[in-house]
């Protein structure tokens, strides 16, 4: 089959860059269809798909678009357009990879695009602003894109930025060239893939259980649960990419309702309940939170804590705070519609959090415990294994939950 690109560009004042761009993809026997996201001025050269035409799928004109001057508004709606029409492209097969070519607004609207397009299907930004401060997280996310810094401006075909957009083109038509990751393409392999959710303070544990699963025959595949990949990970829950999941660090759902550095949304821990797979629960980092030290209350400066290093600083929780959290997850575990196994070590839930360490109250983590079963309906089975978290005791008891739903 033909490979095609998808090349999202604005045509008003990217013209002439992004006609070299497609000449130099065409070239390795790729096709292009340019995406053309103008919302003023007037666009040059030839777009397979029009401003215009991303406008009314947008729900507005192009002459509407061009005659408000309510910046936020025509933006979301020329947005909002452009992924319905890639996302339309991508599910019927016409386009094996997305490039886009921009400076901020430009990067902006493209990688929101992108990202609405699923894991697996191959992106690439290419951007002279990607080194702004907060801009490549804002371009990525949670996306599976590649973020190309042009360094130089996309403003005139000067060599430096012929050399940018070559590399460019062979880094797109390369990206076209590999068979997308899909959850059909991974069940045909026969593979049961489980989720994972580990971060630094349950390592041990995490290594223990992949070898255990991966010896049972399951693959593993992880995600760091500093609030950002294990939000993708409830994405690629809900694309049914997994049979389970093993979620040894749901602290995210915490420090989301006090506000921490590792807070992951407000739908963290829900993608696998509605899709009633199973999943095994451990409370790795519940008893901690992470707030952004520039945003400390008065009294956290009196908390106990653990610097996990210059950066990162873990603070206690209190008893009413647990008492909240655990509030928290059991509302959410309470709508799943699978089996839900939630092991709770007696002896700690972090790999710092041991007797002797300022953060270790084993009597105070009961607190949370005893509220979750209080809230908890049937479904959800709760118990407690006397061992620490990082314990080969204690990893045996999760490995052994979770195959037994199996």
């Amino acid at each position: 089959m033909a490979k095609t690109i998808l090349l999202i560009s604005t045509m008003n004042t990217k013209a002439e860059e992004t006609l070299y761009l497609r000449r130099r993809i065409e070239a390795r026997r790729v096709a292009v269809k340019i995406m053309d996201l103008s919302m003023g001025g007037t666009s040059k050269g030839k777009s397979e798909i029009t401003a215009g035409q991303v406008a009314r799928a947008g729900g507005s004109s192009i002459t509407a678009i061009r005659a408000s001057r309510e910046r936020a508004k025509i933006t979301a709606a020329m947005t909002a357009g452009a992924i319905k029409i890639a996302a339309r492209l991508w599910g019927k097969g016409e386009i094996q990879a997305v490039v886009g070519l921009g400076g901020s607004t430009g990067s902006l609207m493209a990688t929101d695009v992108m990202r609405a397009l699923p894991f697996g299907a191959p992106k690439l930004m290419v951007s002279s602003t990607a080194a702004l401060p907060g801009m490549a997280t804002r371009y990525i996310d949670t996306g599976d894109l590649a973020l190309f810094h042009s360094v130089v401006e996309i403003a005139g075909l000067s060599p430096l930025l012929r050399n940018v957009l070559d590399r460019a083109a062979e880094a797109g038509v390369g990206l076209a060239r590999v068979a997308p990751a899909s959850p059909e393409s991974v069940r045909a392999k026969g593979t049961r893939q489980v989720a994972m959710s580990m971060f630094g303070p349950c390592e041990d544990l995490a290594q223990m259980v992949r070898a255990r699963l991966e010896k049972a025959g399951f693959s593993v595949i992880g995600f760091s649960a500093a609030g950002v990949c294990d939000r993708a990970m409830e994405d690629m829950i809900a694309q049914k990419y997994f049979v389970g999941v093993v979620d040894l660090a749901p602290g995210a759902v915490g420090e989301f309702v006090m506000g921490g550095m590792r807070a992951a949304g407000p739908h963290r821990l829900e993608a696998a309940g509605r899709l009633g797979i199973p999943q095994v629960i451990t409370p790795s980092g519940v008893n901690l939170m992470s707030p952004r030290k520039s945003r400390y209350k008065p009294d956290y400066h009196q908390r106990r804590k653990y610097d996990l290093d210059k950066l990162r600083t873990f603070l206690r929780l209190n008893t009413d705070e647990l008492a909240q959290v655990a509030a928290a997850f059991a509302q959410k575990l309470n709508q799943a519609r699978g089996p839900v196994k939630f092991l709770i070590p007696t002896k700690g839930w972090a790999s710092f959090d041991r007797d002797g360490t300022a953060v270790y109250a084993p009597e105070e983590d009961k607190v949370f415990t005893t509220r979750l079963r209080e809230l908890v309906g049937p479904n959800v089975e709760i118990r407690e294994v006397e061992a620490h978290l990082e314990d080969r005791a204690f990893a045996d008891e999760v490995a052994k939950a979770f195959r037994s739903m199996f």
